[in-house]
C-alpha cells in the first residue's frame, strides 16, 4: 500500500481519560513494543486483493464507511497505514493503547465505542465522512460477540449519504491468540488475502434492521471467500 502524505484532519473528539503512573508506563511499553513488532512483521506479509463486483477497486477510495472483524486488525492496520482513516477507540485502557498504536500508523482516533460514548463516537465518525475522509469500524469490537455486526456504520452512512463496505483479511500462517475474537498475529512471510465487498448505499429512510442484515451478510461473505482462497492464485 503506497503511503500518502496528505495531512490528517483535526481530531474532533479531544479529551482523554486520566491514567495512573503505572498505567502510563504500561501504555508506553505496549505501544512501543507493538509498533516495533508491526513494523518488523508488516513488510514480510505478502498481500493479495480481491474485489466483489461493484466494489471500489481501491482501498484508498474515499469517503466510505468500512467494517471489518476485530481479529484481523493487525494486518489491516499495516495494509491501510497512512490513509488517515478514522477509527473509533474506547476510553478504556485497552482502547487507549490500541488507539496509540493506530495513530503511529497514520489513523485518526475518534473517541467512543459501542458500549461507552457511542453517541460522541458516531458524531466524530460522521464528521470524518462529511470532511471527505474514510472511516473504519471494528464491527464486533470492543468485546464481541465475535462475528456479530453492530449498527454504527448504518447510522453514519444514512446521515451522510456515504456508502458502506466490508472487508476481511485472511492469513495462511498466523498465531491465533486465545482471546474472545481469536486475534491473529501474522507469522513472517505469511500470505494474506484482502477481500472487499461491493458498496452498500443506505438511503435517508433506510431501516437499521434491513441494512444490518445486509452488512452482516457482506461481512460473512468476504470472510468466507478470504479464508477459502488465501494462498491461491486468483484471476486478475
Amino acid at each position: 500500500m503506497p503511503e500518502v502524505a496528505t495531512p490528517a484532519p483535526p481530531n474532533p473528539t479531544q479529551g482523554q481519560r486520566k491514567f495512573t503512573v503505572r498505567q502510563r508506563i504500561l501504555l508506553g511499553l505496549i505501544t512501543w513494543t507493538a509498533t516495533l513488532a508491526i513494523r518488523i512483521l508488516g513488510p514480510t506479509i505478502r498481500f493479495s486483493t480481491s474485489w466483489e463486483e461493484g466494489s471500489t477497486g481501491s482501498i484508498e477510495a474515499r469517503p466510505i464507511a468500512y467494517s471489518f472483524w476485530h481479529n484481523c486488525m493487525l494486518p489491516a492496520m499495516y495494509l491501510c497505514r497512512n490513509q488517515h482513516i478514522g477509527v473509533m477507540a474506547s476510553e478504556s485502557f485497552d482502547g487507549e493503547y490500541i488507539a496509540r498504536i493506530m495513530q503511529k500508523f497514520g489513523f485518526v482516533k475518534v473517541r467512543g465505542s459501542s458500549s461507552r460514548g457511542a453517541v460522541r463516537g458516531l458524531l466524530g465518525m460522521r464528521r470524518q465522512l462529511e470532511q471527505g475522509w474514510t472511516v473504519a469500524f471494528t464491527i464486533d469490537g470492543p468485546r464481541g460477540p465475535r462475528y456479530v455486526a453492530k449498527p454504527g456504520p448504518i447510522v453514519v452512512a444514512r446521515a451522510t449519504g456515504v456508502p458502506m463496505s466490508a472487508f476481511h483479511i485472511a492469513l495462511d500462517r498466523a498465531w491465533i491468540l486465545k482471546t474472545w475474537d481469536g486475534f491473529m498475529i501474522p507469522k513472517p512471510f505469511t500470505r494474506a488475502l484482502l477481500r472487499v465487498s461491493r458498496k452498500i448505499p443506505v438511503p435517508p429512510d433506510g431501516e437499521d434492521g434491513e441494512y444490518l442484515k445486509e452488512l452482516q451478510a457482506a461481512l460473512d461473505r468476504v470472510r468466507a471467500f478470504a479464508e477459502e482462497n488465501v494462498g491461491k492464485k486468483l484471476p486478475v
